[in-house]
Protein backbone atom coordinates (compact mmCIF):
# COMPACT_ATOMS: atom_id res chain seq x y z
CA UNK A 1 0.00 0.00 0.00
CA UNK A 2 1.01 3.62 -0.77
CA UNK A 3 -0.04 6.32 1.13
CA UNK A 4 0.36 9.69 0.53
CA UNK A 5 0.71 12.69 2.83
CA UNK A 6 0.50 16.99 1.69
CA UNK A 7 4.07 18.34 1.97
CA UNK A 8 3.54 19.74 6.05
CA UNK A 9 2.90 16.17 7.33
CA UNK A 10 5.31 14.26 5.05
CA UNK A 11 7.31 17.02 6.55
CA UNK A 12 6.80 15.86 10.36
CA UNK A 13 7.20 11.98 9.93
CA UNK A 14 9.97 12.64 8.40
CA UNK A 15 11.71 14.86 11.29
CA UNK A 16 10.05 12.43 13.76
CA UNK A 17 11.54 9.70 12.18
CA UNK A 18 15.26 11.36 12.45
CA UNK A 19 14.90 12.18 15.51
CA UNK A 20 13.51 8.60 16.86
CA UNK A 21 15.65 6.66 14.89
CA UNK A 22 12.86 4.80 13.40
CA UNK A 23 12.41 4.25 9.61
CA UNK A 24 9.33 6.06 8.32
CA UNK A 25 6.88 3.32 7.52
CA UNK A 26 7.13 2.00 10.64
CA UNK A 27 5.75 5.09 12.92
CA UNK A 28 2.83 5.17 10.10
CA UNK A 29 1.79 1.57 10.99
CA UNK A 30 2.33 2.27 14.78
CA UNK A 31 0.37 5.35 14.34
CA UNK A 32 -2.40 3.56 12.12
CA UNK A 33 -2.90 0.63 14.51
CA UNK A 34 -3.10 2.87 17.71
CA UNK A 35 -6.02 4.54 16.05
CA UNK A 36 -7.50 1.76 15.10
CA UNK A 37 -7.25 0.02 18.79
CA UNK A 38 -8.46 3.38 19.93
CA UNK A 39 -11.57 3.56 17.31
CA UNK A 40 -12.31 -0.10 18.81
CA UNK A 41 -11.78 0.50 22.51
CA UNK A 42 -14.24 3.23 21.71
CA UNK A 43 -16.85 2.10 19.90
CA UNK A 44 -16.86 -1.49 22.80
CA UNK A 45 -17.69 1.45 25.75
CA UNK A 46 -20.51 3.25 23.63
CA UNK A 47 -22.06 -0.22 22.50
CA UNK A 48 -21.98 -0.83 27.09
CA UNK A 49 -23.30 2.59 27.30
CA UNK A 50 -26.27 2.20 24.61
CA UNK A 51 -26.97 -1.89 26.26
CA UNK A 52 -27.19 0.23 29.87
CA UNK A 53 -29.43 2.70 28.30
CA UNK A 54 -31.62 0.10 26.72
CA UNK A 55 -31.93 -2.38 29.25
CA UNK A 56 -32.61 0.37 31.59
CA UNK A 57 -29.86 0.14 34.11
CA UNK A 58 -28.85 3.59 33.29
CA UNK A 59 -31.55 6.33 33.27
CA UNK A 60 -30.65 8.94 31.46
CA UNK A 61 -30.33 13.29 32.32
CA UNK A 62 -32.01 15.61 30.83
CA UNK A 63 -28.98 18.00 29.10
CA UNK A 64 -30.32 20.81 30.75
CA UNK A 65 -29.76 18.86 34.34
CA UNK A 66 -26.35 17.70 33.07
CA UNK A 67 -25.33 20.86 32.52
CA UNK A 68 -26.62 22.47 35.90
CA UNK A 69 -24.68 19.60 37.71
CA UNK A 70 -21.63 20.45 35.71
CA UNK A 71 -21.81 24.42 36.65
CA UNK A 72 -22.16 23.22 40.10
CA UNK A 73 -19.00 21.04 40.23
CA UNK A 74 -16.92 23.80 38.22
CA UNK A 75 -18.11 26.21 40.90
CA UNK A 76 -17.65 23.98 43.74
CA UNK A 77 -13.73 23.83 42.36
CA UNK A 78 -13.03 27.20 41.92
CA UNK A 79 -14.60 28.01 45.19
CA UNK A 80 -12.40 24.96 46.55
CA UNK A 81 -9.20 26.41 45.16
CA UNK A 82 -9.43 30.13 46.19
CA UNK A 83 -9.84 28.69 49.85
Amino acid sequence: MEVHFKPDVQAKLEQMARESGRPSDELVEDAVIGYFDELTRTREMLDRRFDDLESGRVKPIPGDEAIARLREKSAARRSSRGS
